[in-house]
């Protein structure tokens, strides 16, 4: 296998066989491989795409390019949650302790932050002594213990991803739907679920911004999952604003404690939590319905037995065991918080969450090689979600920054990407379609 001449042929449009693929992903997973080429094999996919069978092949090489992990000895359906990734998007924190506590088991393997999106492993760091990498035992037994453990990926699973995922970060090829779809599936592949279900953005903050293109992307992953053996569905959901009303890492860890003790009812975060709770729960044949599995998570919620198992999971990796209690001895705080004030009085109509994503960037929150550091105090918190009535210096949030200087140029920042109009907007439902 001569890796330019599998490039160049896609490079040209033409379409890779299994065995090609199967060789170039061996070799970018034995490490034969240059930054330079893996970059330029993405491009070109970027550039020309790939047919269906070409997904297929890229998933499975990708999940045998290292250890499937298997879940013989745990007596509950194996289920997990993947987002596109967004801005403000913290559900898979609340979600798996709340789908443990239901009766699943959620071995969630999660990714960093990609582009201006959050990661949620990032977010998890902010936990002094979270092991993202435990070792397989470990990752077992906390599945089996609590329900749930969310961790990343390890050198043995999906290997082949981690790098590639690296590169793509930094390429311009985040947006590629044959790259996506293969990098989701594969880790889910490798961690041998039996049912998965996809959150799919879309809007301004999404890497698919428009309708039709989440749903293409929405229908390949479905497609190849479900023809890899996984019982899988989707949704597709409202990413035009932050979803949280923090983004962030620190941040958005307190603003998941805050929704486990019941902080952060009646808001878009807790909706789509809460379909996607009962998606899994009904798919999984727990719930009978998706309505008795969204009760199911409310009692989860309102009995603190998913704050229970998250509490479980966090001292089992090596946090701290009174992390759930005292937050405030463990999430750092950043040395300036700042309010930011309405330019003007009237609606908050629109915002350009993907601005907001990269002003978190700008901070220190995020990466822009993937050898940065993260300074994980820094962001934004209270949110004020769009539809809201604002007068003119109100707040609309506060930044978190690392100095005066940081917190003035974010707080710039922000009130740019926001659009305050005379008029009351009309709002998308955070939930757009289900496949």
């Amino acid at each position: 296998m001569i890796p330019q001449e599998i490039i160049r042929r896609k490079r040209d449009g033409g379409e890779l066989d299994a065995a090609d693929i199967r060789s170039f992903i061996d070799a970018l997973a034995a490490g034969r491989l240059s930054e330079g080429q893996i970059g330029a094999f993405a491009m070109a996919v970027w550039f020309k795409g790939m047919s269906r069978a070409e997904i297929v092949a890229l998933t499975l090489a990708m999940a045998d390019s290292g250890d499937r992990l298997q879940w013989a000895d745990i007596d509950r359906p194996i289920a997990d949650k993947h987002s596109t990734g967004g801005v403000g998007d913290n559900v898979s924190l609340m979600l798996a302790p709340i789908a443990a506590a239901c009766g699943l088991a959620v071995p969630m393997i999660s990714g960093r932050g990609l582009g201006h999106t959050g990661g949620t492993l990032d977010k998890l760091e902010s936990i002094p002594g979270y092991m993202i990498t435990p070792d397989a035992d470990l990752f077992h037994q906390v599945v089996k213990q609590t329900g749930c453990a969310i961790i990343g990926q390890t050198g043995a699973l999906a290997p082949a991803d981690g790098r590639l995922y690296a590169v793509r970060d930094v390429t311009a090829t985040v947006d590629s739907i044959p790259l996506i779809t293969a990098s989701i599936l594969s880790k889910k592949l490798a961690a041998g679920l039996q049912t998965l279900v996809l959150d799919v953005k879309v809007g301004n903050g999404a890497f698919m911004a428009e309708r039709d293109q989440a749903e293409i992307l929405a229908r390949s992953l479905v497609e190849v999952a479900n023809g890899a053996g996984v019982k899988t569905s989707a949704l597709i959901t409202d990413m035009n604003e932050p979803l949280a009303d923090s983004a962030g890492n620190a941040v958005e860890m307190r603003n998941c404690l805050d929704f486990l003790a019941g902080r952060k009812g009646n808001t878009r975060l807790e909706t789509v939590v809460l379909a996607f709770a009962a998606e899994m729960l009904e798919k999984s044949g727990i719930a009978a319905s998706p309505e008795e599995g969204e009760a199911m998570a409310r009692q989860a919620l309102s009995s603190g037995k998913a704050a229970e198992v998250f509490a479980r999971m966090v001292s089992m990796l090596g946090g701290p065991a009174d992390f759930i209690e005292n937050p405030d001895r463990y999430l750092a705080r950043a040395p300036v918080e700042k309010p930011v004030a309405a330019s003007r009085s009237g609606w908050l109509a629109a915002c350009d969450a993907r601005g907001i994503g990269v002003s978190v960037i700008d901070l220190g929150g995020g990466r822009r090689h993937p050898a940065d550091r993260i300074d994980h105090r820094v962001g934004f918190s209270g949110l004020l979600p769009l539809g809201t009535r604002v007068n003119a210096g109100e707040p609309i949030a506060l930044v978190h920054a690392a100095d005066e200087a940081a917190a003035e140029r974010a707080a710039a920042a922000l009130t740019a990407h926001y659009r305050i109009t005379e008029d009351e907007p009309a709002l998308n439902p955070v939930i757009a379609g289900l496949i």
